[in-house]
């Protein structure tokens, strides 16, 4: 089939399928893609030869498509989506363009998520959830069976909460801003506590350090895991905050689109890795060396967790960290003296460093935690991060994030199937 001949009128002036691919450097499918994206919109040829296009509705995408680096347009490589959120380089990376270690070593994570979400520090700030909410996302969570994992009960917690709120459907900045400050406390709130003497007032680590252990909590405990849920909060397009960005394009609800970053966490290649790295310091401390833990590994075929990240080809810095705050907790000297040797065992073969996994693995192993709080702690400070993303989607234009398929099937028409 022919492309239509542009056609030029007194009003404007129109673009062939063929001519609109051209100018914009795609293919003739993507242009389509476009139409069905709502960024371009077509007027069918009276005679049914093609399809013709506004050629300045073409040009200004043109524009847009240069402005924004040309990312992803067909779909070709990696999607790329504009954030001011977060930048990762060269081994640092930075909140809102200040560095993301500082932050949390200077700031509450409660601090850091209100900057991630409006650019401006509010000192001393602590969320609190009302009872009502509170109670509803306990009695869900209550209802599920002994075996279920930390990331279910948040989920069911946030669906209870969601449920619970009429005005959940309110996407106004203050209104989603309303609902963090909620939601954060809420899914905390609704985790059994190990500790009969937990706590349920104060900065947010200290409510959840009850729910995650039965040791008591200490100055420099807290304050290591404060730090993780700061240094935690937000990473770029992790895939669960992508999962998130997808759900606010098609204007889920904050509650919804939280739902769907957990999901995602669940993930045996996203959450479940600081469980893993917990069970291998476990290990190493049980049979003394890491040699021999490390042969098994490998033997089964194995990847070492808790080691390298394809985002920091030397250290990454939220180990570093961490590492540095657990180094002045006596009872943590053993664990990490295990992922020490976990990292020199491991380096004889592949120079890889010690990512944030390991780093929690040694503070949860050394907290009497179990091997599931690092999911906990990764899926809590997560969720303001994704409040953060689901903001920023909410200011783009509906269903951005909506890639078209190719299509790599049998060739229609087919006959029907016997």
């Amino acid at each position: 089939m022919r492309d239509q001949e542009p056609a030029v009128g007194a009003a404007e002036r129109r673009l062939s399928t063929k001519e609109t691919a051209e100018l914009l450097g795609v293919k003739p499918e993507t242009v389509y893609a476009y139409v069905s994206r709502g960024q371009l919109s077509s007027r069918r040829d009276p005679s049914g030869r093609g399809s013709s296009f506004d050629a300045k509705e073409v040009e200004a995408l043109a524009r847009r498509n240069r402005r924004d680096g040309g990312s992803g347009a067909d779909f070709g490589g990696e999607l790329s989506v504009r954030t001011r959120i977060t930048l990762i380089d060269t081994d640092r990376y930075y909140f809102r363009g200040v560095d993301a270690t500082e932050l949390a070593a200077r700031h509450t994570y409660e601090e850091i998520a209100e900057w991630l979400w409006t650019g401006r520090l509010r000192p001393g700030v602590t969320f609190t959830a009302p009872e009502a909410s509170v109670a509803v996302a306990r009695r869900a969570v209550d209802a599920l069976p002994e075996h279920a994992g930390p990331t279910d009960r948040l989920r069911v917690a946030a669906i209870a909460a969601a449920a619970a709120d009429p005005l959940r459907f309110d996407l106004s900045e203050d209104a989603v801003l309303g609902t963090a400050r909620v939601l954060i406390p809420t899914l905390v709130a609704a985790l059994p506590p190990v500790r009969s003497a937990h706590r349920d007032q104060g900065p947010l680590a200290h409510r959840l350090w009850g729910r995650l252990t039965g040791h008591p909590a200490d100055d420099a405990s807290l304050r290591v895991l404060d730090t993780a849920l700061g240094l935690l909060v937000d990473h770029d397009l992790a895939a669960s905050t992508l999962a998130v960005r997808v759900a606010a394009s098609a204007r889920a609800h904050a509650y919804a689109a939280v739902s769907a970053g957990l999901g995602v966490l669940e993930g045996p290649l996203h959450g479940a890795a600081g469980g893993l790295a917990h069970r291998l310091v476990l290990e190493v401390l049980d049979r003394g060396a890491a040699g021999p833990v490390i042969a098994d590994e490998l033997r089964e075929g194995r990847r070492i967790p808790g080691l390298g990240h394809r985002l920091y080809p030397g250290e990454d810095p939220r180990a570093r960290a961490l590492f540095g705050l657990l180094e002045d907790i006596p009872r943590a000297a053993p664990a990490l003296a295990a992922a020490r040797d976990i990292v020199a065992t491991t380096a004889r073969h592949a120079p890889l460093h010690a990512n944030v996994d390991l780093a929690l693995a040694v503070f949860t192993a050394s907290s009497g935690m179990p091997s599931s709080a690092s999911e906990t702690i990764f899926a809590v400070a997560r969720t303001a991060g994704w409040i953060a993303h689901a903001l920023e989607e909410y200011g783009e234009r509906p269903l951005r994030m909506r890639p078209s398929g190719r299509y790599v099937g049998p060739r229609p028409p087919r006959p029907l199937p016997e």
